[in-house]
């Protein structure tokens, strides 16, 4: 894992919490039904050996896991030491590296390159609003011409608030499912599928929050 990239004060907030839940998040959220779904699309569609990058890719179940396993060159990139180290134990096959989204850059001295796929599950979330569409962006110039984006965002209308998550508080955004869409075509992608899952964490009282996976090609 490569040493730690800036990251801003509020997102040093978001990585704590997280390095603090570790292993419990794979314990509340045992199924991903969605995620492992999008995954096995995205494993599935690409040309064997492709190479993906895995953003927000936490403990590295279930995704980099899926992709690695179907053969895949895989990069996995997140904000939080302790979600990699649990990830690096996880999936010894991909490669993990501790880097901000806001710094994810093809070319300089900390550019990841290119790739033929990347899978985007929630960590758009973390997120204030008016920094999600310079994300997308960035993503969109990760990929290669042609290439597709598994993409997964919780449908709320919400910017930057304030939740507890698993006994910490975290801050999250969200969009309707029409703005959502609005924004991810803004950014150059075509939409060509879209799927809906309703979920709750394990041992949970909270209501079923509804999981949007738009599949995504770089246009």
């Amino acid at each position: 894992m490569e040493g730690r990239q800036n990251v801003s004060e509020d997102r040093r907030g978001q990585a704590e919490a997280f390095d603090a839940i570790g292993q419990h998040y794979d314990e509340a959220f045992p199924h991903k039904e969605g995620q492992l779904a999008a995954g096995r699309r995205l494993a599935e569609a690409l040309a064997p050996g492709s190479r993906v990058l895995d953003v927000g890719c936490g403990t590295g179940l279930p995704t980099a896991l899926q992709l690695a396993e179907k053969g895949h060159s895989v990069l996995g990139t997140d904000l939080s030491a302790g979600m990699l180290a649990l990830a690096e134990k996880n999936v010894p096959a991909a490669e993990f590296r501790q880097i901000d989204i806001a710094d994810l850059a093809t070319d300089g001295p900390a550019g990841i390159g290119r790739f033929d796929g990347i899978a985007c599950f929630f960590a758009l979330l973390m997120l204030p609003r008016p920094e999600i569409p310079g994300a997308l962006r960035r993503l969109h110039g990760l990929l290669r011409p042609g290439g597709l984006m598994e993409l997964s965002m919780v449908e709320a209308d919400l910017d930057d608030a304030a939740i507890p998550f698993l006994g910490h508080t975290i801050r999250v955004s969200g969009y309707l499912r029409d703005e959502l869409r609005q924004v991810v075509r803004d950014a150059g992608f075509e939409i060509t599928g879209e799927d809906t899952y309703s979920y709750a964490p394990a041992s949970s009282d909270v209501p079923p929050e509804h999981q949007i996976f738009l599949h995504c090609r770089r246009g």
